[in-house]
């Protein structure tokens, strides 16, 4: 009989962190669960530490696989390799929270057949002290919606900005198979580019706001890793690739629904152009590296950014066009980073600051069911 959750977890260099998050998982109320470790060859005992676990109980199930700088590999093979109803991801250096399996099931329980359960998470920064608890839906929503109801939920609460975390969802893992729903190999930001296609497909959305997650922001994990100039911005080049390529396949499907391209808008555009033309950017990574970036971008050509451009607002649309004269003539790349030191002081002006999903946690308090 299959498990009800499949907790896959990947893992590289994480010795010091396994530890408590393999215990999260083997010390919850609910046992109907199976995890699915992966672990990347490491420069620390994480392997030895993982195979401890195995042998002490069968529920978990370890696989192997070369470095690769990022979770991708890990999570995929995991789906692969899982039996479960429902996916978790689970990073090796977090927590699932005491109890949070059991109020999962039975929230589960109580609105079956979602493909995606979308819960909430608190973000615990080491390095700061910070703690906020992070929702991308706010009471009040829906609560149960399709993916493209839920895409534009969220574009209405956050304006374009939300959090696209995998380890936020609970998902269904057959529905995870039917679309192929992969991360893009040696990604280190997975979630930007995952979230928006999941959430597609997605026939039906529950949000439970509950948090069930403990996320652990610390030096020199994967994400703060990726933080150089030369990851972050690759990074974003093939994000934006595959979400281009994304809209340009579904966007000709029979039964599309239009309603997500302004939401699509308004989240793919302005990173491509704040990460790259803003002025810290442009005054601090040589523009060599900026182009050969967004030369990764358009390696296929323009023919996806123009297709999205095209039902971009007249700004958005100019400011995709100066984009593309960076690219295409190296003689106006001046002009170009002249016209977007333009664009940024308009949008200064017109800006407004809208709610987060993100709210503060107060220093010694506890979200419910957090610890």
């Amino acid at each position: 009989m299959k498990p009800f959750f499949s907790i896959v977890v990947p893992c590289c260099d994480v010795e010091q962190y396994v530890r408590e998050s393999l215990d999260s998982v083997l010390n919850q109320g609910f046992a109907d669960w199976e995890c699915v470790i992966g672990v990347e060859t490491s420069k620390d005992r994480t392997e030895e530490v993982v195979r401890e676990y195995a042998a002490r109980d069968g529920r978990f199930k370890v696989f192997t696989g070369p470095r690769s700088g990022s979770c991708s590999a890990s999570r995929n093979t995991g789906v692969d390799v899982a039996t479960g109803e429902y996916v978790i991801f689970l990073d090796g250096d977090d927590t699932i929270a005491e109890g949070a399996l059991q109020r999962l099931h039975d929230r589960i329980a109580g609105r079956p057949g979602a493909d995606i359960y979308q819960c909430a998470m608190l973000a615990i920064n080491e390095m700061t002290g910070e703690r906020e608890l992070r929702d991308n839906f706010v009471e009040g929503s829906p609560e149960e919606m399709t993916g493209v109801r839920a895409t534009l939920e969220i574009d209405r609460l956050w304006a374009g900005k939300f959090c696209p975390m995998l380890q936020l969802s609970v998902f269904r893992r057959e529905f995870l198979v039917a679309h192929g729903l992969k991360c893009v190999y040696g990604l280190r930001r997975q979630d930007s580019e995952f979230t928006p296609r999941a959430l597609y497909f997605a026939k039906k959305v529950v949000p439970l706001h509950e948090p069930f997650y403990v996320y652990r922001i610390r030096e020199n994990s994967v994400s703060t890793e990726a933080k150089g100039r030369g990851h972050f911005l690759r990074d974003w080049a093939v994000i934006t690739k595959s979400l281009l390529a994304f809209h340009a396949k579904v966007s000709h499907e029979e039964g599309f629904d239009a309603r997500v391209v302004p939401c699509w808008i308004r989240q793919w555009l302005p990173p491509l152009f704040f990460y790259w033309f803003n002025a810290r950017t442009v005054k601090s990574v040589p523009r060599s590296w900026r182009v050969e970036t967004l030369q990764v971008l358009f390696a296929d050509g323009f023919g996806d950014f123009d297709e999205l451009l095209a039902r971009a607002n007249f700004a958005k649309r100019t400011a995709g066009r100066v984009v593309a004269m960076f690219v295409r003539h190296p003689s106006m790349r001046w002009l170009a980073e002249l016209c977007f030191k333009f664009y940024f002081f308009l949008i200064r002006i017109k800006s407004g600051e809208g709610p987060s999903f993100c709210k503060a946690v107060p220093d010694g308090s506890k979200a419910k069911g957090v610890s």
